[in-house]
């Protein structure tokens, strides 16, 4: 049975995006944390997985070849749809679980558990699941030990989120602080693939940042000599 979509998909697929984890290679701070899960739950294998807009994607696998699989029969799709802990304890029994394809073959799913990772805003990103290949139940202490895990998944992932804009940040401030070619005559600036744009064109290319135009003293007694001329009358006056 194919899972529903939550009312706030677009949105959960836009955080999840800038997190900049999709497609990643393997990283030892998210294998420690499924290798614990598998090891605190006794199961044969442990997923950390991200639920893309079609498919489920792993960050972090124990016990499994595949790196990812179709969202259409993903148990993450099911799980990132609750708010606490889903678990199946057996999924021979459970009908939206019993054809999928992922238990009548290969990996063979008989029980699965997932806690879902929250952002600070409350979007579920994916899950971190624990799977066996029979009927099995976990206790209060495992469900409590997950739960801690799946915190700390996301806890990397906000580190990984923040490095991300503070060299985003860095990239932009060394740009404005290095040579940038200006025209003497017009100030239009070159940018590095060698056309000329005007200074607001570069700014906002490179920052997010809106103008407002206004016209200093200088360029009103070189342009508009007359209005200058009044505002100098106007002063005396007053």
């Amino acid at each position: 049975m194919k899972a529903s979509v939550s009312e706030r998909e677009e949105e959960r697929l836009e955080v999840l995006r800038d997190y900049r984890i999709l497609d990643t290679p393997p990283e030892r701070a998210y294998d420690d944390l499924t290798a614990l899960a598998a090891y605190i739950c006794e199961v044969p294998i442990a997923l950390i997985s991200l639920v893309d807009s079609d498919r489920q994607w792993f960050k972090s696998k124990l016990g499994l070849e595949a790196t990812e699989t179709s969202r259409d029969v993903s148990f993450c799709a099911h799980a990132i749809l609750e708010e606490e802990i889903l678990v199946i304890q057996d999924t021979h029994l459970d009908g939206r679980f019993a054809a999928n394809p992922l238990v009548t073959s290969e990996p063979n799913i008989r029980f699965y558990a997932g806690v879902p990772l929250l952002t600070p805003e409350g979007l579920p990103l994916g899950t971190l699941c624990v799977i066996d290949h029979k009927p099995r139940a976990l206790n209060a202490a495992q469900i409590h030990a997950m739960e801690g895990l799946a915190r700390q998944v996301v806890t990397q992932l906000e580190l990984r989120r923040v490095s991300a804009r503070l060299a985003t940040a860095l990239e932009k401030i060394n740009l404005i602080e290095g040579l940038i070619p200006i025209c003497s005559y017009c100030k239009a600036i070159r940018n590095d693939a060698g056309y000329w744009s005007s200074v607001e064109a570069f700014i906002k290319e490179h920052a997010e940042v809106a103008f407002t135009h206004g016209v200093c003293e200088a360029c009103i007694e070189k342009h508009f000599p007359e209005v200058a001329e009044e505002w100098r009358k106007q002063g005396a006056g007053s």
